[in-house]
């Protein structure tokens, strides 16, 4: 019987009992660490019987130019055999048969897994052997919330497995490539000397000495059991190398295996890999996010070993995004899943935790909790404004109260009073109505000065009005993302020559949470503390300055906050005493009760619903409502730089995921009502299905980004 046929540079024939023995004994060796090894065995074990259909051995045959019985294919599919025999007795078992019938289309909803099995029966030539083992029971006691979580895991072996062993057989040169990277003690050696070289070479200001401690604190607090941790330590104080130092001596110490940083912004996430990579090596440090081009890397080896390790997460440190974390945490596809079981007995280290969204605070705190107790996972939150996760939370809506984490481990002594050692800063809060032009005419007395905003609109309006002298920049989404990027480059840049006596920006929140800039004053429009206190932070960062000031004030002149999540988190913060020292700890913990005591829901698309039933879980269903990000924006190609030439390959060769992956850092998502607008007046055009560009030079301005407005309109009038 034939699993894989491979033709060169001779045809060989892996049979269905080589690939099914390979696959289940690595998808036991990846389940162990849960305790799992038997049902993972037996899923791999399982998993291509139907393969030995006679419709699909001809099939395959066909193809490969072999020589068939004569009978025609026919429909050949084979997933749900094994899914059959699993459903059947002695095992009995729903959620192996899930798995087994789902590892190439995805898990099902139980409602629609019964039907496929009521509905459908074993080829009459499949025989069944005798099972090889008896599964027992996982080695971990497992909680309703939990059991979804379990099913993934198990799922994530067995679609890994055989991904694998497929590879390892049809491509052994590729295969070979995976698995690089060094141990953790050599990592840990290599930041270790890097931050003994930092500190040979610092000086001795009280930011460096903070530095230092913190990064002690983390040496002698690492050896803890796996755990859930975190560690408060306000912006500048280091806490990027900090938190690794601490991570990579947690996962030695404990048997862990690999470092993975989630971090809630692509804008953020090559500034922090870059880093890593210059300490650890690139060798080391998987960079997987949206924005991440492979074929910018001019190592071909590298590129094809990151582009695997993307796949499945098997590398020593892993820089991503929160979205990329917890949506393969909540999906029911192999792609997005074949990693989870690389996740466990790992840590992760989750950077600017407070980001996460509210309306999904109970699963994914569900889901912390479950990868640590389940699958071996330590966490640790790391941020300068610490929400409260632990304990119970309750909303204005009784009925929706958040469960939250039975105890989070802080690293850092409130004794330490960061807070008051690293106060670089004070908060000057204006709550009168300001309109954009006294806004603009407030920035426009300050030489070196930064302006974040709430949205794109009111950056593009602050800014118009700044008197166009020196480098007068704007920032905001309307930008594309290579745009962006050079942009935060150029401020970076200016900002370490003394020869820009004038640099003023406005921009929105994308520059409030780890972009390392440093200006002397920053205006903040009226937010939450947490956002505050971010924007704050790019305000006299390396504390070489005396104490400076972070403005804050109201637009209420030109129109109320929108309402939502932003208008809830400014009440909570304006509920608060008005003497408060809005940088204590303590100060933090009551905004974040007042913020989650507005909140309707901490599970607004009701996941807990679809996957905590014992009885009927509905794993696609899920997939589909957990997206963390939501705005129901629509994709425009933009003018800027070679994006156009980039255009004309996919008119004549049409999409591929390199171009894509190309062309996505010439976008901008525009809201349906700006679509619209932009397409009444002809700007956008559509290249493919569902695939639109912008392409006139005068609708992206060089400072602004896209324009909604029509730029030929008082060109036309004249005519």
């Amino acid at each position: 019987m034939i699993a894989h046929i491979k033709l060169e540079p001779e045809s060989i024939i892996q049979t269905t009992e080589e690939h099914r023995d390979h696959v289940a004994d690595l998808a036991r060796s990846f389940a162990e660490a849960f305790g799992s090894g038997s049902l993972a065995y037996l899923a791999g074990w399982l998993h291509d019987k139907g393969k030995e259909r006679d419709s699909f051995q001809n099939y395959i045959r066909k193809e490969n130019g072999l020589p068939t019985n004569g009978q025609s294919v026919g429909e050949h599919e084979h997933s749900f055999v094994g899914g059959l025999i699993a459903a059947q007795k002695p095992l009995h078992n729903l959620e192996l048969a899930n798995i087994i019938m789902g590892h190439h289309r995805g898990l099902y909803d139980d409602g629609t897994l019964k039907y496929e099995i009521n509905n459908r029966t074993l080829p009459q030539e499949i025989k069944i052997d005798p099972l090889p083992i008896s599964p027992s029971s996982p080695h971990i006691q497992l909680r309703k919330e939990d059991l979804h979580h379990y099913v993934r895991m198990l799922f994530s072996c067995l679609v890994d497995a055989d991904r694998l062993d497929t590879e390892a057989f049809m491509n052994s040169d590729q295969s070979k490539l995976r698995g690089q990277g060094d141990s953790l003690p050599i990592l840990l050696e290599r930041l270790e000397a890097k931050l003994a070289e930092f500190k040979s070479k610092g000086n001795e200001s009280e930011v460096n000495r903070i530095r230092n401690y913190v990064q002690q604190v983390c040496r002698e607090k690492s050896d803890q059991p796996r755990g859930i941790f975190s560690m408060t330590v306000p912006t500048g104080g280091g806490k990027t190398l900090s938190s690794l130092l601490w991570a990579l001596r947690h996962a030695i110490h404990n048997g862990q295996k690999r470092i993975i940083i989630a971090i809630p912004y692509t804008s953020i996430i090559t500034q922090t890999a870059n880093t890593l990579k210059k300490i650890l090596g690139e060798q080391n440090v998987l960079e997987h996010h949206s924005e991440f081009d492979y074929d910018e890397l001019k190592d071909e080896k590298l590129k094809e070993t990151y582009q695997l390790a993307a796949e499945n997460w098997d590398f020593p440190v892993i820089v991503t995004t929160n979205v990329q974390l917890f949506e393969s945490m909540f999906s029911n596809k192999p792609s997005a899943c074949r990693k989870l079981h690389n996740i466990a007995n790992s840590v992760v280290i989750l950077d600017e935790v407070q980001t996460l969204p509210t309306s999904y605070l109970q699963p994914i705190v569900d889901a912390i909790s479950a990868y640590h107790r389940s699958f071996g996972v330590s966490f640790l939150f790391t941020t300068a404004s610490q929400p409260v996760l632990s304990g119970l939370i309750e909303g204005c809506n009784p009925l929706a109260n958040f469960h939250g984490l039975d105890s989070v481990t802080e690293l850092i002594p409130a004794s330490a009073k960061l807070h008051e050692k690293l106060r670089r800063v004070r908060l000057d809060i204006d709550n009168q109505p300001r309109s954009y032009d006294e806004i603009a005419n407030a920035i426009s007395q300050h030489d070196r000065v930064l302006c974040i905003v709430n949205t794109r609109h009111d950056a593009k309006e602050v800014y118009k009005r700044l008197p166009k002298e020196g480098l007068t920049l704007h920032l905001s989404r309307m930008m594309c993302p290579e745009h962006v990027s050079e942009t935060i480059k150029q401020i970076t840049e200016a900002l370490a020559d003394d020869s820009y006596k004038v640099i003023r920006v406005v921009a929105t929140q994308l520059v409030e949470a780890g972009v390392d800039i440093d200006f002397p004053v920053v205006y903040r429009q009226e937010a939450g503390l947490d956002s505050v206190l971010q924007a704050a932070g790019r305000c006299n960062r390396e504390g070489k300055r005396k104490l400076c000031v972070t403005h804050v004030f109201s637009l209420a002149k030109e129109h109320k906050l929108p309402p939502g999540d932003i208008s809830n988190a400014n009440n909570a913060r304006l509920a608060l005493k008005q003497d408060s020292d809005w940088f204590a700890p303590e100060t933090m913990t009551s905004y974040f009760r007042q913020r989650y005591s507005r909140e309707e829901s901490f599970d607004k698309k009701k996941i807990k619903d679809y996957l905590y039933n014992y009885k009927d879980k509905m794993f696609e269903t899920a997939a589909e409502k957990f997206r963390l990000i939501e705005d129901g924006s629509i994709p425009l190609i933009v003018v800027w730089e070679n994006s156009l030439s980039l255009v004309e390959q996919l008119k004549e060769k049409g999409p591929s995921y390199t171009l894509m992956k190309k062309l996505s850092k010439y976008t901008v998502n525009v809201y349906e009502s700006d679509f619209k607008a932009l397409c009444q007046t002809g700007a956008v055009k559509e290249l493919i299905e569902g695939i639109y560009v912008v392409d006139q030079q005068a609708q992206y301005d060089e400072q602004l980004g896209l324009l909604i407005e029509n730029q030929w309109e008082d060109k036309l009038l004249l005519v």
